[in-house]
């Protein structure tokens, strides 16, 4: 096989590649149009950008744009998220193979048409390809449904399995999976469903533009539960992978599984319902408690879990407490994760909680413009901390080791931490200031925000600069990984039919590929 099929068959094939793939396409397009933001408007790069490449730019459309860009991104994390689950959780090969290969089309045709439709001119044929991308990308999240159908006696645990389970063997992970997936196909349909009434009584808008209409229509309430929950299902599926990187079994697992599923479906629920009725906060609160149990418990599995593997590299078998600690904080990508679930609860779902449980009291009291910063920062910031994760257990799958690892995964972690902190008490800033004393605070902090999301977009550069040069190398990294052609890490096999033993998780527990 030539070099340059070989480096097609490594980006386009294999999991490493696919999702390297997906993540430099997401990386160049934050890149670009994040020089439209307002920031970058106020000092003039806006206009550089769009005279360089020639976009059209009418106001009357900024809506639309915008919309289309976060589908095009939205759907790109999806297919991540495709990946990972298929490269976790054992199902056909043949499937496996389909599934992805179908999500890689699917959201690179809704990437480039999509973008292309919405910033260079309307060519509707254009429109027409991204509707066929996001098409594919549902079929594609069907077939990853009919992959991991949790009833297939195939995938049953054996009796004295640590991994949460029914006295049958049925497992709760698989069913966990599934029930997410199942879940984000029937929120698409939401979506889709109140999109077919466009230009027929509906009309494209923001939902942060809606928060004080006082009617919506039914097409209108569907969007506004359509972004809300497909961002907090990505979230509820990058957790549920964690869960299987940090190899959780026993007691919180047990706990875990049912958690995450009853979660998932009344959370799910929650958001459909605010389509009819007033009560739909109220289930969403019960859901997202529910679910984010699932995340406390891989917390408190995984912290112990990091300290004892450090401990056993030490050789080290009773601790002092600052020994602990230096044993849970040596590795940033793996205590990042955890540490970044439960900044994000603080910082996002707490937040989110407070404002909806307050609205009446205080929310609706001050400005609009107030009250929409707050809740477009906040679905920023819930979509920034996931992709931060993303990156992390990626970096992490792709062997950074080293110095780098170790300074490159702190100025990630702090510098992501600062910005969103910085951008949630910008969205706040009613409690603690006047209009007219705001000013000095607002500069600190869109100055602490620029840094800290450059510092991670600089590292995030950097990281695809060395995998780009890698891949013109004839021996570089990318061919061993070629021909390893796996992902997840080793985990243990438990199937009934199966003898213990190390293998790739890619065939996950025992299952034959």
């Amino acid at each position: 096989m030539s070099e340059s099929k070989s480096r097609f068959k490594y980006l386009f094939t294999t999991t490493k590649g696919q999702v390297l793939t997906a993540i430099a396409l997401i990386g160049l397009v934050t890149a670009i149009w994040g020089t439209l933001s307002g920031p970058m408007a106020e000092i003039g790069v806006r206009d550089v950008t769009i005279d360089l490449l020639n976009m059209d730019m009418l106001e009357k459309e900024r809506e639309g744009r915008l919309v289309m860009l976060y589908h095009t991104i939205a759907v790109s994390v999806s297919a991540i998220v495709v990946y990972l689950i298929a490269g976790h959780v054992p199902m056909r090969k043949g499937l496996k193979n389909i599934i992805n290969n179908l999500a890689t089309v699917a959201y690179i045709a809704v990437l480039f048409s999509g973008l292309g439709y919405a910033y260079w001119g309307h060519n509707w044929t254009l429109h027409g390809i991204f509707l066929l991308g996001m098409s594919a990308m549902f079929v594609a999240g069907s077939m990853l449904a009919v992959g991991l159908w949790p009833w297939n006696k195939e995938y049953y645990l054996a009796p004295d399995s640590p991994y949460a389970k029914l006295k049958s063997g049925f497992d709760l992970e698989r069913a966990a999976f599934f029930t997410t997936v199942t879940c984000m196909l029937g929120s698409a349909i939401v979506g889709a469903w109140a999109g077919s009434y466009w230009s027929n009584g509906f009309f494209t808008f923001l939902g942060e533009d809606t928060i004080r209409y006082p009617f919506k229509t039914y097409q209108m309430k569907a969007i506004i539960g359509h972004l809300h929950i497909m961002l907090a299902l990505i979230g509820i599926a990058v957790t549920q992978i964690f869960g299987r990187w940090y190899d959780m079994k026993g007691f919180w697992h047990i706990l875990s599984m049912p958690a995450m599923i009853l979660g998932t479906i009344v959370l799910t629920i929650g958001a459909w319902s605010v389509i009819w009725t007033e009560l739909a906060h109220t289930i969403i609160y019960g859901g997202a408690a529910i679910s984010m149990l699932g995340g406390l418990f891989l917390v408190i599995y995984g912290f112990p879990v990091i300290v004892k593997e450090r401990l056993k590299e030490q050789g080290i078998k009773r601790a002092s407490f600052w020994q602990g600690l230096m044993a849970l904080l040596h590795d940033p990508l793996k205590f990042g994760i955890l540490w970044q679930m439960i900044f994000m609860n603080f910082n996002v779902s707490g937040v989110g909680i407070f404002m909806a449980l307050r609205l009446e009291e205080i929310f609706r009291v001050w400005q609009h413009r107030e009250e929409r910063i707050e809740l477009a920062g906040h679905w920023h910031i819930l979509a920034g901390i996931i992709a931060v994760l993303i990156l992390f257990y990626f970096a992490d799958r792709m062997g950074i080791k080293g110095k780098v690892r170790q300074w490159g995964g702190w100025a990630v972690l702090i510098g992501s931490d600062i910005a969103f902190m910085s951008m949630t008490i910008f969205e706040m800033k009613r409690f603690f200031v006047t209009d007219f004393m705001q000013q000095p605070m607002v500069n600190t902090l869109m100055l602490l925000a620029d840094i800290g999301l450059g510092t991670v977009l600089v590292l995030l550069a950097a990281f695809l600069v060395w995998r780009l040069v890698d891949l013109f190398k004839a021996e570089g990294r990318w061919s061993q990984e070629l021909a390893e052609n796996s992902f997840a890490a080793s985990m243990i096999t438990d199937f009934k039919d199966k003898s213990v033993a190390v293998v790739e998780i890619a065939v996950d527990r025992g299952v034959s590929q």
